[in-house]
């Protein structure tokens, strides 16, 4: 297996530099595969999200598609795979960011009654609860 870093994945999913952008296909379509996957973490899928919201505009649909292709990938292992499939359904739907919603789905993989905050709008996603 094959750490992935953020840069990585903005540059198959963008385009926008041609090299990086060759050797970004070449890896992820080319030398990973099922057997030797490249793994994506949760904080890299984080850092994905919002660099696609903040440095290129992406819509929320957008960025929940980049996310699904990515879930779907033979040749990706993503880190915590049902919970940032949870927070893509959430952003996909309107309930929250995507950032909120990994942090509810963590925090009830992990055993948490709930995930206290002073967001208000995360209050929308389950789990989360005013302190």
């Amino acid at each position: 297996m094959i750490g992935l870093d953020t840069n990585v994945l903005v540059r198959y999913l963008v385009r926008d530099d041609p090299i990086q952008f060759g050797k970004a296909i070449d890896l992820i379509e080319g030398r990973l595969s099922v057997d030797e996957p490249g793994f994506v973490s949760v904080v890299a899928m984080a850092e994905l999200v919002w660099v696609l919201d903040r440095a290129y505009g992406f819509s929320d649909s957008e960025i929940a598609a980049a996310i699904e292709r990515m879930l779907q990938a033979d040749a990706l292992m993503v880190e915590s795979e049902t919970e940032v499939f949870t927070a893509m359904i959430a952003l996909r739907e309107g309930r929250g960011s995507f950032s909120d919603a990994l942090i509810g789905a963590l925090g009830g993989k992990a055993g948490c009654a709930h995930t206290l905050t002073f967001d208000r709008k995360a209050l929308r996603l389950p789990g989360f609860a005013l302190i």
